[in-house]
């Protein structure tokens, strides 16, 4: 069997608070994106799981412990399953760069053995334990208003991004442990996500709280994103999650890609793709 396993993109995202838990509240406006892994499972009859990974973005994951091994062990505690697997992942996301591509594997993966039946004590313990972003990874749009609260969009807008990865490995740990001003809950208009073009101008003034501190500490982050919103088509450009992955969201896929071939052209050594909505 293979699996897609796709990444999101924070359109904003807002740091409220510290919870007692460690875990900080945040509010984000996302989406999955059709960057995916791909993941190739079978059942297993050595009582043993087997794990592989391969592709671009392989080689600084941990083989002994990982999003997969964590998830199928959390699995057999819950005795949800009995069999064991080998699991062979092609990771086409950058890895400490805000997409989620770890927790999306877990996700999808419990997916598919659950058969898309995902309890709620499921989806906490997930959240404790692999990643609080996994409630992202059901929803192919939407807008977290808190880590246990997701309210889905009536309407789907179709989204063209340019990515850009300037290899810098981000640690979600150190962001949020610099984060020390906390913004405003805020409530969901529904009215402004009906229109794309409202909600993109709304998108635009929104912010990514943790940015500031990712520019503080990599200087190239600010200039990167200031080179992309200077692109013909560009709507706004934003970091993601807790970085280090730019992206620019444009007004098509054409100039969208020009913009592509001309931040490949300046940094011929960063990874660079053009996405879109699911």
């Amino acid at each position: 069997m293979k699996l897609k396993s796709f990444s999101k993109i924070n359109l904003s995202l807002n740091v409220n608070k510290r919870l007692k838990s460690g875990l900080h509240e945040i509010q984000s406006h996302f989406c999955l994106i059709d960057l995916f892994d791909e993941i190739k499972i079978k059942k297993n009859k050595k009582f043993k799981d087997e794990v592989n990974f391969c592709g671009k973005f392989s080689k600084n994951i941990n083989k002994k412990d990982n999003s997969i091994l964590q998830t199928l062990r959390l699995l057999r505690k819950n005795r949800l399953v009995t069999n064991y697997f080998s699991i062979n992942i092609k990771k086409s996301i950058p890895i400490f760069a805000g997409l989620g591509g770890g927790t999306s594997n877990a996700v999808y993966l419990v997916k598919y053995l659950l058969k898309k039946k995902f309890s709620k004590k499921m989806i906490n313990s997930m959240k404790r334990e692999i990643g609080s972003d996994c409630y992202l990874f059901l929803y192919n749009q939407g807008f977290l208003e808190n880590l246990n609260k997701i309210k889905t969009y009536e309407k789907k807008h179709k989204l063209f991004f340019l990515l850009v990865y300037p290899n810098i490995r981000c640690s979600t740990k150190y962001v949020y442990s610099k984060v020390k001003k906390y913004s405003p809950k805020l409530k969901l208009n529904s009215n402004i996500i009906k229109d794309k073009k409202n909600y993109v101008n709304f998108l635009t003034k929104a912010n990514n709280d943790l940015q500031l501190i990712i520019e503080k500490k990599y200087p190239i982050i600010k200039s990167l994103l200031f080179e992309i919103r200077q692109t013909k088509g560009c709507f706004f450009s934003r970091m993601t999650g807790s970085g280090s992955v730019c992206y620019g969201v444009f007004q098509s896929k054409k100039r969208a890609i020009a913009a592509l071939n001309k931040i490949k052209s300046k940094y011929p050594t960063y990874w660079t793709t053009f996405a879109k909505t699911i």
